[in-house]
């Protein structure tokens, strides 16, 4: 008898019977999370002037981060190769943790009509300063939720030489800059991130809301809700196992970005108000350190409107003082 293996690993699936939709979530999975990437996802990131990537520093903790170039910087002459002619900056928290067998996660997103796809998998063919590929072990859509719809001004801003500020709380510039974010992405990482032939790795995902959805409880502690989505639990499941996580804000008209590294703890324990508004769990996140980068982000995006999802409903959602 042929064995069929899940596609979740045991984080993901503890997430998914608490919420209670484990068995129904199972063949879901199986039909929508490849170990390829499908025509269309192969052309989809191609066309992208930009990628968010999930990657490991030197201890293990996930960043998250980005890397852009041209559309055509990213290609795939193979469905399971994603090759990327891009590097980070010296300036970036990462950037010298792109190696050969490294795990990586990526998310491929179009802010004009909120597309999204993602791909988890191990670098190759790594030229340092030049470029390196992802050989892809899981490769998903996810659905348009909570995305702002912005468009690229047609000229990259001009990048000067990025100026950071390395911390291990927030101050009252950052303070400000997350109160005002209606995005950021979350990268995490599974329990056997260091074991090269599993599919278990590094994720990165994206999360939306109206400002103020992220509040900071104190300098050193964050607090942001979780939606109902697509029922994966690709980073709940995660957290559930290992809880370091790395945060991405990005100003996306000056280029500003702020990354953050911490635990994230998940809270079950609702108001019935929050509920009826969407909000199905709370994340709380610990910081231990973060980076905040002038200029890093060489693209500008005017906005164009909130999720539809968020409505009046995202405004009641906001975490309570």
């Amino acid at each position: 008898m042929t064995r069929v293996t899940s596609p979740f690993h045991a984080g993901e699936q503890a997430i998914q019977s608490l919420a209670g939709v484990r068995d129904r979530i199972e063949l879901k999975g199986r039909a929508v999370i490849r170990d390829y990437m499908p025509e269309q996802h192969r052309a989809f990131f191609a066309a992208l002037p930009f990628m968010v990537l999930g990657l490991a520093d030197q201890k293990g903790h996930p960043w998250g981060t980005t890397l852009s170039g041209p559309p055509g910087f990213m290609n795939s002459a193979d469905a399971n190769l994603l090759t990327i002619k891009a590097w980070l900056d010296p300036g970036d928290p990462v950037h010298s943790c792109i190696r050969d067998g490294a795990p990586v996660g990526g998310l491929g997103i179009e802010l004009s009509t909120r597309r999204r796809n993602r791909i988890n998998g191990r670098v190759e063919n790594c030229i340092v300063g030049e470029g390196f590929s992802i050989r892809v072990q899981q490769s998903f859509g996810n659905c348009p939720k909570y995305i702002q719809a912005r468009n690229e001004r047609p000229r990259l801003r001009s990048k000067p030489a990025s100026e950071c500020r390395m911390t291990s709380h927030l101050g009252d510039n950052e303070v400000s800059f997350i109160a005002e974010a209606d995005t950021f992405f979350i990268a995490s990482r599974s329990a056997q991130l260091d074991q090269v032939e599993s599919s278990q790795g590094l994720d990165v995902s994206h999360r939306g809301g109206l400002p103020g959805f992220v509040r900071v409880v104190s300098p050193n502690e964050l607090c942001f809700p979780d939606y109902s989505g697509n029922l994966l639990f690709n980073t709940l499941g995660n957290l559930e196992v290992d809880a370091r996580a790395g945060l991405l804000f990005i100003d996306f008209q000056s280029g500003r970005t702020l990354h953050i590294i911490g635990r994230a703890r998940i809270c079950w324990e609702l108001p019935g108000t929050m509920r009826s508004a969407g909000v199905e769990r709370l994340i709380f996140f610990d910081i231990e350190r973060l980076m905040n980068r002038d200029h890093a982000f060489p693209h500008s995006f005017d906005f164009v409107s909130y999720s539809p999802h968020l409505g009046a409903e995202g405004q009641d959602s906001k975490i309570p003082q």
